[in-house]
């Protein structure tokens, strides 16, 4: 997956927007898209409606967005007298810093370039905020910082923009310019908008300046792998390119029922795979960020797993349809409901959970402070529980909190005793977790369960990236204290028809996850 967005100088940075309804008196001037100023004309019969009126109406407010920064040179790479008698010489460059720099590390001059739309006529500009952030920073390197950004109109005006607000989780960013009378476009309902409508993208693709392009909205709901409470796009054949980040996507009233984010290129180039952020998450973000408000967002303070094939078979539950609760966290709006590790939340207030609908993104959309029913299946019973809706903490805090995995897959010991049902079963070796084998595994040390010794390299359990060294805590729900636990947990689960077992798996101090592992007859 790509953003949207151009480069100069090696700099990566992108750009998307957004628009918002603004209420004029009467006599003011009025949006570029306001009802009644484009005039509607039925196309040739088997023809397509001509775009010339539209996007002569609508690009005027649709800008380019340019940032400068600072960005640090590779350090201790491009020396291109390695191995030579200058080697050491030149190779003090970049490594110790720029001795003419009084030893500081050498930096040089990046820009990135991107789109944004005008939402009001007195200068307020949207745009992604991967367009003005400065662009990712290389592993062990500071994150370039943001010098300056110039927006720049159709009539080749530019104007220095000042940043009035950012929102990590959604992409968006407000920017504000000093000019008056400008000509702005206003948000549409994107709720509205079906599979197969007619779209127009305007943008600024590999810095040419004002692009036109056409098609048609391929898919609703998209989720491109991006995770979090906001990744659900509006697909699209029309030609997005890098550099079209931020740019507003129209229908054929004129409405702005997208921004332009992102898309789906093995080349870095159009292939007809598009993504934008719908207008209806996009408009309340920026009304907030106008009024200089804080982007309050829900939050139950649970981790959660898709309901994929392996896993719904291992809980003999249909699959798509709910999420799995992986991890609890303690003092949470989740934990005080009563819902626990091991549940299925199938519907949060009244809304059906599904990969298109997710929890994250019903719970984030929920009013912080709601009392929300929230429905869940625990050990193949529904029932009903009431939780208050919390507020959702800052991305970092999430992520420090989420843990990493432990590529070493060494376990000290041996395959413990009596554990050749399991290898014929599910292709793994067990052995009971002692407290000294916990700390050499780095497992926290409230962890319970088996050790894996051995991973048979042909079974499913292997092709799911089970390693030696994981910890199996549970079974299909069921404790796994003892080899004969877990013997017994399969043994069950074949005799209730099933093929698969669900395996919830810690590993090191990470995150645990379900796995559900295919039962072999060896």
């Amino acid at each position: 997956m790509r953003y949207a967005y151009a480069i100069t100088a090696a700099m990566l940075a992108g750009g998307a927007t957004a628009t918002m309804v603004l209420q004029s008196p009467v006599g003011a001037q009025v949006a570029q898209n306001a009802p009644g100023t484009i005039a509607a004309s039925a196309p040739r019969p088997g023809a397509p409606l001509s775009f010339a009126d539209l996007a002569a109406k609508l690009q005027p407010a649709v800008v380019n967005i340019s940032t400068t920064s600072r960005v640090p040179v590779a350090q201790g790479n491009g020396n291109p007298f390695a191995g030579t008698p200058f080697g050491d010489l030149f190779g003090q460059f970049g490594q110790r810093g720029d001795p003419d720099n009084g030893g500081r590390p050498a930096t040089r001059e990046a820009t990135s370039l991107g789109s944004g739309f005008i939402i009001s006529a007195d200068g307020y500009v949207v745009t992604n905020n991967h367009v003005i952030s400065g662009g990712p920073a290389a592993r062990g390197a500071t994150a370039p910082t943001v010098d300056s950004i110039t927006v720049t109109l159709p009539d080749r005006k530019e104007y220095k923009a000042r940043l009035v607000g950012r929102d990590v989780v959604s992409d968006l960013a407000l920017l504000k310019i000093e000019a008056k009378g400008l000509p702005f476009v206003t948000f549409g309902d994107s709720t509205a908008t079906r599979v197969g409508d007619w779209v127009v993208a305007i943008g600024n693709p590999f810095g040419l300046g004002g692009t036109v392009t056409a098609g048609i909205v391929s898919a609703l709901h998209r989720n491109i792998g991006l995770g979090g409470a906001y990744d659900r796009y509006i697909q699209t054949d029309a030609s997005i390119n890098q550099g079209n980040s931020g740019g507003p996507m129209f229908d054929l009233q004129g409405n702005v029922i997208g921004i332009n984010t992102a898309i789906f290129s093995p080349t870095g180039g159009n292939v007809g795979i598009g993504f934008a952020i719908p207008a209806e998450q996009a408009r309340p973000v920026i009304e907030a960020l106008k009024g200089g408000g804080k982007i309050k967002r829900g939050y139950l303070g649970v981790g959660i797993q898709p309901m994929t094939e392996d896993i719904a078979a291992g809980l003999g539950l249909p699959k798509d349809s709910g999420e799995i609760v992986a991890r609890v966290e303690p003092g949470e709006a989740a934990a005080r409901a009563g819902i626990r590790q091991g549940d299925v939340i199938v519907k949060v207030n009244n809304k059906i959970v599904t990969p298109d609908n997710t929890l994250s993104y019903i719970v984030a959309n929920t009013p912080v402070g709601s009392r929300v029913p929230i429905e869940l299946i625990r050990e193949g019973k529904r029932q009903t529980l009431t939780a208050v809706v919390g507020e959702r903490p800052p991305e970092d805090q999430l992520a420090a909190a989420a843990g990493g995995d432990d590529d070493d897959d060494a376990t000290p010991g041996g395959p413990g005793q009596g554990a050749q049902s399991t290898r014929d079963s599910i292709g793994l070796g067990l052995q009971a977790l002692t407290p000294e084998i916990g700390r050499q595994l780095g497992v926290p040390a409230t962890v319970r369960g088996l050790v894996v010794s051995s991973v048979d390299g042909s079974s499913d359990a292997a092709s799911e990236g089970i390693q030696r060294g994981d910890v199996i805590v549970s079974i299909n729900q069921r404790p796994t204290l003892t080899v004969a636990d877990a013997t017994g947990a399969i043994n069950a689960a074949k005799a209730a028809g099933r093929g698969t077992v669900l395996l919830f798996v810690q590993r090191g101090a990470g995150a645990p996850r379900y796995i559900g592992v295919k039962i072999g007859a060896k």
